[in-house]
């Protein structure tokens, strides 16, 4: 009987602004049977740095955060901090 702790990226979610949304699990499992799990978040804005990231989210974000994208998140988040 052993146990076993993984990590996996289990769900990246990419939002209409650029967005990915990112859930980690943490498992705990004894011979394959599951005992305990955990999840931790977290949320990348287009543009961010993507060597600490799971090479499934980069090749997403890769994809998604095109130049136009990038610029557009960011004019958005300008034009939200002019109105504070």
């Amino acid at each position: 009987m052993a146990l076993n702790k993984t990590e996996v990226v289990d769900k990246i979610e990419t939002l209409e602004n650029g967005t990915i949304q990112v859930r980690t699990a943490t498992r705990i499992d004894e011979d394959g049977v599951v005992l305990s799990s955990s999840f931790h978040r977290h949320v990348l804005t287009p543009g961010s740095d993507l060597s600490n990231e799971d090479p499934k989210v980069s090749a997403i974000a890769t994809a998604v955060w095109t130049p136009e994208v990038v610029t557009a998140y960011n004019d958005m988040i300008a034009a939200q901090e002019a109105l504070v």
